[in-house]
């Protein structure tokens, strides 16, 4: 099988969503399953292509929310993406649209930072620099005992995550931060 190119997988990306906050979100969780995926000795590129296409489908499904990973899953599918990557985005959705559960390293990284990304987002956002350069775990802990604070963050899905994965947020939120950092500009932050 050919290797799929990271340009091609953005192009796909693109032509499903227009939403720049999107393909944002998209790039976030790209960086930082390419962190996690090198973290673990495990292929790298693989992972971020899962990152980078997980939503895929987002922007026509968020209506009927119900049909969200298994349309994205499906276009990956005829466009010949590995079956580690369609059942990364299937799983990625675990109990929420999805009853694939995330088995595999890959698919357990992806469920927990999908929602963690966001809210390490969220937190440097109302930093008065907007940036992560300077953002610590312990900032990002104390949001998150905020309830109120980005409630369209699931965090129980994050916590299901952290269990899964067996390693503490901390960790996690540590590695979203280090991932995150050089591509903060193309995400919206540090500007």
């Amino acid at each position: 099988m050919e290797q799929i190119k990271r340009e091609d997988a953005m192009s796909l990306l693109r032509e499903h969503n227009q939403e720049i906050n999107h393909i944002r979100h998209a790039l976030a969780v790209e960086a930082a399953m390419k962190y996690f995926g090198r973290m673990n000795g495990e292929d790298e590129e693989l992972w971020a292509l899962a990152g980078l296409v997980h939503d895929i489908d987002w922007e026509t499904t968020n209506s009927d929310p119900s049909k969200h990973t298994h349309l994205g899953a499906s276009w990956l599918r005829d466009a010949g993406y590995p079956d580690k990557i369609v059942r990364a985005v299937l799983a990625h959705g675990w109990g929420i649209c999805s009853d694939v559960e995330p088995l595999s390293s890959m698919e357990k990284h992806l469920y927990a930072i999908d929602e963690l990304t966001g809210f390490v987002t969220a937190v440097a956002l109302v930093r008065p620099g907007r940036s992560l350069q300077d953002l610590t775990v312990k900032s990002v802990k104390k949001k998150w005992k905020d309830k109120a604070f980005a409630r369209g963050v699931d965090r129980d899905v994050i916590e299901k995550g952290t269990a899964m994965l067996d390693k503490p947020l901390e960790e996690l939120v540590e590695g979203v931060i280090e991932a995150l950092r050089p591509i903060e500009r193309e995400i919206g932050l540090g500007e």
